[in-house]
């Protein structure tokens, strides 16, 4: 899309658009992007890909033949963000598969009892 080949906003690095709404009358789409970097930079992209909305709804004009071109509104969506740090803590927490694969099993009552 024109977000990585045609915007020249050093604003706009590392983005990923992870998926869009569009309103049933099609004249409205928030776009949900996930950026990589701290929250900063995450800022500063989001920023820079709202000043450029214009150009980006003139571009999909072209694009597409509808009646209307939807106004896009951009949204910084922290999906990837909390599955990295939900991994993490399942990492944390939960033991290792080498640790589980390395203890014996352990005998259940019913076969304790018939030996």
């Amino acid at each position: 899309m024109a977000i990585l080949a045609e915007l020249k906003d050093p604003r706009v690095r590392d983005v990923t658009v992870t998926y869009v709404e569009v309103s049933g009358d099609l004249r409205h789409a928030k776009v949900h992007v996930s950026v990589m970097g701290e929250t900063t930079k995450q800022e500063l992209t989001l920023r820079g890909l709202r000043s450029a909305a214009g150009f980006l709804q003139a571009r999909l004009a072209k694009r597409i033949e509808a009646r209307y071109t939807p106004r896009l509104e951009f949204v910084l969506d922290q999906g990837v963000k909390k599955s990295i740090e939900i991994s993490q803590i399942l990492d944390r927490v939960l033991p290792s598969r080498d640790a589980v694969s390395e203890s014996p099993p352990e005998a259940t009552e019913a076969e304790q009892d018939t030996s």
